[in-house]
């Protein structure tokens, strides 16, 4: 019987596997003797395509940002950063362990060269449309977004199988006569309201139309005065 050959151990078969590891368990639980194991081969082989553990993050962080789409410049700069934002939050649903590790690396040694690059683009497309004020607190007020709100919705452990009996826990806690306005809101929940709206999607085109009605009054030719007769 021919013996059955293995693919050559390679840093993307490397990376590839590492990140399967930290979409199942989290880059806290990857080690190089789990991903060895995974890979069948001892972890000290490891290291002839990775210089070390956060060498391993780095190329695994850069997988998941180079799953974002950076929109050509036929589009519009609003249309361009929204599609860049709505992709962005996708990647980071998909990997649940990389928004954290994007935004607090172990050190300065682990930024990114591509997150550099997105940075850039960004900052240039904001420019396109915007004032050099509004571009800048413009890229902070995205990038929270896409981050923050991220975090948060990961943070949750909701479920459309345990709301109704959390629901029904809080709501003993804090009864509706004395928190009225929280009752209907968790009502609403339970009830399904607002799913017809991506929560996502509607704060980023609030920050985005909010930018863009900023710049306006900027933008549009001031009215002479006629002199008085």
């Amino acid at each position: 019987m021919a013996k059955k050959t293995r693919s050559p151990l390679t840093r993307e078969r490397v990376l590839g596997a590492a990140l399967a590891l930290a979409d199942e368990g989290g880059f806290e639980a990857l080690s190089m003797r789990k991903l060895g194991h995974e890979l069948g081969v001892e972890a000290m082989s490891l290291y002839n395509h990775v210089a070390n553990k956060g060498d391993l993050l780095h190329g695994i962080l850069e997988l998941v940002l180079l799953e974002m789409e950076i929109p050509g410049e036929g589009v519009r700069w609003k249309a361009a950063l929204r599609k860049h934002a709505v992709s962005a939050h996708a990647a980071y649903r998909r990997h649940p362990w990389a928004c954290r590790l994007a935004v607090a690396p172990p050190s300065l040694d682990h930024v990114l060269d591509v997150q550099i690059r997105q940075m850039e683009w960004k900052l240039g497309r904001l420019r396109e449309g915007l004032s050099e004020h509004l571009a800048y607190h413009g890229l902070h007020a995205l990038d929270s977004h896409i981050t923050g709100f991220t975090l948060w919705e990961l943070s949750h452990n909701i479920t459309a199988e345990n709301v109704g009996d959390l629901a029904a826990r809080f709501l003993r806690l804090f009864p509706a006569d004395d928190y009225p306005r929280t009752y209907e809101h968790v009502e609403q929940h339970l009830t399904g309201f607002g799913r017809d709206t991506d929560a996502f999607e509607f704060g980023l085109d609030l920050i985005l139309d909010g930018l863009e009605r900023q710049h306006e009054p900027q933008t549009r030719p001031r009215k002479r005065r006629t002199a008085a007769r």
